[in-house]
């Protein structure tokens, strides 16, 4: 296990939400010179999209490394375009991930993405296995796509794709009960408002670009967000008005109970990192407290860092991007910073 750094705020960044917003507007990321997108055809119909960022000199059987971002983000979200590159120039290649639905993998999709859909992980790992064979790969999720990996990782211990060699999952909404309710605290629900009015326009253009209304399951008649009377406010009314009855699950509770990381996470066999803030104003803590770690899995939590942003004083790294070298060492161990 490697020794990690402790994580110093930036002097001027020591509130959460100084430190959520300043990740999101002072990204330092710019997009790649080129990359070549791989759509992934999933069994349902539906289809992800893979961006592949490819070393110029990267070798047959080298290292291969999977981003998922998080809710209403896509494959060009600032941290998957900072932690690619930096991973790139270590020669790895990346592989940047859409969602149903989301980035280059909009109108490829009836069913909405949601945190439990760690099969469409495997199946992006499967493709990279065909791209890449003999390959390892490192998958690496950030808030709900972490709950993906950690989900896929503990499910089904033994049918791990055989390419993972370990995994990572940055801020993960390990029991989306309780992120749900730190998000109508937090900030007088201004985040929870905010990410229900991108999901809300998300789904909206999803449908008008594809053409087709979600497919609904059960005796439910198909449900999308345009129809939703009222309009969701919060989060957990979108999942429970829209995301729960479209997949199947009913509603958020059930939803909630099923896709929730936390009850998967003692399985893990896979070596496997966690990064989490205790201020994450998104996140929930007190679920890692009780959290039940078996030997190949890490935890690191800090005091401060709000949600995915861990802009520190300057130290020993390059730059103030202290998540990101965690997980270019993480990926990378024999070639620290």
């Amino acid at each position: 296990m490697l020794c990690f750094p402790a994580f110093e705020p930036h002097p001027l960044l020591r509130n959460p939400h100084a430190q959520t917003l300043a990740a999101f507007f002072l990204n330092g990321a710019r997009p790649p010179a080129a990359s070549r997108p791989h759509r992934v055809v999933l069994p349902d119909g539906d289809a992800l999209v893979l961006h592949d960022d490819c070393p110029q000199d990267w070798p047959e059987g080298g290292l291969t490394a999977l981003l998922i971002h998080g809710l209403a983000g896509a494959n060009d979200s600032p941290y998957m375009l900072r932690v690619a590159e930096r991973l790139r120039r270590r020669g790895v290649r990346t592989f940047r991930m859409d969602m149903r639905g989301c980035g280059a993998a909009a109108g490829w999709s009836r069913h909405p993405y949601h945190a439990g859909r760690s099969a469409d992980v495997a199946e992006a790992l499967h493709r990279i296995a065909r791209l890449c064979p003999k390959s390892p790969a490192v998958v690496i999720g950030f808030s709900l796509g972490g709950n993906q990996v950690l989900k896929l990782l503990g499910e089904s211990a033994g049918d791990v794709p055989d390419n993972v060699a370990r995994a990572a999952a940055v801020c993960p909404p390990i029991d989306l009960h309780a992120c749900s309710d730190r998000l109508r605290g937090s900030a007088f629900g201004l985040y929870d408002r905010y990410l229900t009015g991108l999901m809300i326009q998300r789904q909206r253009e999803s449908g008008r670009q594809n053409g087709r209304p979600p497919i609904a399951t059960g005796d439910s008649p198909a449900t999308s967000a345009d129809r939703i009377d009222p309009p969701p406010r919060t989060l957990y009314e979108f999942d429970d008005h829209f995301t729960a009855p479209v997949c199947g699950f009913g509603t958020a509770e059930r939803y909630y109970r099923a896709c929730s990381a936390e009850q998967f996470v003692p399985d893990i066999r896979i070596p496997t990192l966690i990064l989490a803030a205790r201020d994450d104003p998104l996140i929930a803590f007190e679920p890692f407290e009780r959290l039940r770690l078996p030997q190949a899995v890490r935890l690191v939590a800090t005091d401060g860092g709000g949600h995915i942003g861990f802009i520190a004083r300057r130290g020993l790294d390059p730059d103030r991007w202290w998540m990101d070298w965690r997980l270019v060492e993480w990926v990378t161990p024999s070639n620290r910073t």
